[in-house]
């Protein structure tokens, strides 16, 4: 199996750690990415996450602007196998019937749920209990192939996008690997997607990153940390954008309207929704930094706040 080539297909944090794994445990013989588009503050751009592993390990790195129009240079590579995760264009037919053992994607979620580019964000927005990864053959339906192995993690309540991202990008991690040597072996299973139960968990749209309060507690709850740290919930407060990362749900209930502020102090902010009041703890304001509140109310008086209103 060490002499089976692979060409790995990914771009952000994410893919990292699959990516270190099948470089230390097979032979990786090209990493194909997004485009840099990230800058640090002097404006140069920076090298995607997978980018800069492969050339830590001397991999060449190829990185099409429009991957339906620009992959000769993958199947000159002669790949056995092709995996992806996370890596952002839809990737056209003529690669997916090339290689002899497919093209295998890590996906984050419990396939036929959340098919889609922010399955992790939407497991955590719509509450669920349980994500997981799933292995599957590729298809030329978005995350519509074939399943070959998955495995599950519990979200906790109050746990956000950044935990659970961090550790199913080492479940997945854990999962190929163990996955792998059926597929070249030719002894792994696969079973079809039921249709029936399908959902999507789609790029977030800018229009879903702003908080309602008239909604439920749990439900605002839900979108702050499904959303959190990128690209982070908002609302608006005195005609500017407070990104809000990080809440919890409160026994208090209060009369007043949904969004406005009860109460301020050290322990957070206390916003009033259509049931229950939350209580914010990790915000930026527009043009600051992002802060605890507890360093927040530092700079400020705490009784200018009381019953201003989010919006």
């Amino acid at each position: 199996m060490k002499n089976k080539k692979i060409v790995f297909m990914g771009t952000p944090t994410f893919a990292v750690p699959i990516l270190e794994s099948l470089i230390e445990k097979y032979n990786v013989v090209l990493v194909v990415s997004q485009p840099d588009r990230e800058k640090d503050r002097k404006g140069n751009l920076l090298m995607t996450p997978t980018k800069e592993v492969a050339i830590k390990n001397n991999i060449p790195v190829y990185q099409p602007l429009k991957i339906r129009e620009e992959y000769q240079e993958i199947l000159n590579y002669k790949p056995d196998i092709i995996i992806t995760c996370a890596y952002g264009q839809i990737i056209p037919d003529v690669i997916l019937n090339y290689p002899e053992y497919g093209c295998i994607n890590v996906h984050g979620s419990l396939l036929p749920k959340l098919r889609g580019g922010a399955p992790i964000h939407h497991a955590i927005i719509n509450g669920d209990k349980i994500t997981g990864m799933t292995i599957m053959y590729m298809a030329s339906k978005m995350d519509a192939g074939d399943i070959i192995s998955s495995r599950s993690i519990e979200i906790g309540e109050n746990d956000n996008l950044d935990y659970i991202y961090n550790k199913m990008s080492y479940l997945g991690r854990d999962l190929l690997m163990d996955t792998l040597p059926s597929i070249f072996n030719r002894t792994n299973t696969r079973t079809k997607q039921d249709e029936s139960l399908v959902t999507f968990g789609l790029n977030i749209k800018k229009e879903e990153e702003k908080i309602d309060f008239n909604n439920s507690s749990f439900d605002i709850h839900n979108r702050i940390r499904g959303l959190s740290s990128i690209p982070g919930a908002y609302a608006i407060l005195d005609n500017k954008r407070v990104k809000i990362y990080e809440s919890f749900i409160t026994d208090k209930v209060s009369n007043k309207e949904p969004g406005t502020i009860i109460d301020i102090n050290k322990e957070g902010i206390y916003v009033n929704t259509n049931d229950k009041v939350i209580r914010i703890t990790d915000i930026k304001l527009e043009g600051k930094k992002r802060c605890k509140v507890h360093d927040f109310i530092n700079g400020i008086k705490k009784e200018e706040y009381i019953n201003k209103k989010f919006m």
